[in-house]
């Protein structure tokens, strides 16, 4: 029992680290477009990759900024030999974790919450996503809490579908009134879901069979 209970131990104290990391690395990266992070355990170390919508503001000039941030990791978390890396976000507005920056940011500048939500889901949608969902939450108008959701496309709400399809992302505004919560939901672009199925005809089940996999008619011996 006791080595059940060392082991769920280390995996929540690991599971803390990882979690207390990204949030060291999203403060410190959010006006370079933080676009996640990974952390991958290898043979040298721990393999840190910050997604960033530009790479260059977390290197900094001549490698600055990201020296200085892999040496605070080496000194403030227990990872083993950390190596931090960056990775360019290949399509941001494909992006939960930028576009829910993006979306704080303008507000924050004095977007009205309506005309940010539409937008940042039109947005995402013209960028190819099968759905989306933001949601912000706060006081948005009022002195009361309230919650507004802009759903674009085709969307899952839970179970597997949702953990494996939809991409999400978290970010907070800060206005006069309070703090909002902005949260980006997105069906990633592609996805096929369980219950879509093709059905093809004799002749279209021929035709990518050939071109596939050629089928060759055995041959009849010669009788003697």
């Amino acid at each position: 029992m006791s080595e059940n209970n060392s082991t769920l131990r280390r995996i929540i104290d690991r599971n803390v680290e990882r979690h207390l990391v990204k949030e060291f690395l999203m403060n410190n990266t959010k006006k370079a477009g933080f676009g996640g992070l990974e952390i991958r355990r290898t043979p040298a170390g721990t393999e840190v990759t910050v997604k960033a919508e530009r790479p260059g503001m977390v290197i900094g000039r001549k490698g600055k900024i990201i020296n200085d941030l892999q040496k605070r990791l080496n000194e403030e978390f227990s990872l083993e030999n950390p190596k931090l890396k960056v990775d360019e976000v290949e399509d941001p507005a494909l992006n939960a974790q930028v576009m829910a920056e993006k979306i704080a940011s303008a507000m924050e500048r004095g977007w009205y919450y309506r005309r940010a939500g539409h937008s940042a889901a039109l947005n995402i949608m013209d960028a190819g996503a099968r759905g989306v969902i933001v949601t912000l939450a706060g006081k948005l108008t009022g002195s009361r809490n309230r919650t507004q959701k802009f759903i674009r496309g085709h969307v899952k709400y839970c179970g597997e579908t949702a953990l494996v399809h939809m991409d999400k992302g978290y970010a907070q505004c800060t206005k006069k009134l309070g703090t909002i919560g902005v949260t980006v939901q997105i069906m990633r672009k592609g996805t096929k879901l369980p219950h879509e199925i093709t059905i093809f005809s004799d002749e279209e089940l021929r035709a990518r069979a050939e071109a596939n996999e050629p089928v060759e008619e055995p041959k009849e011996e010669a009788s003697e």
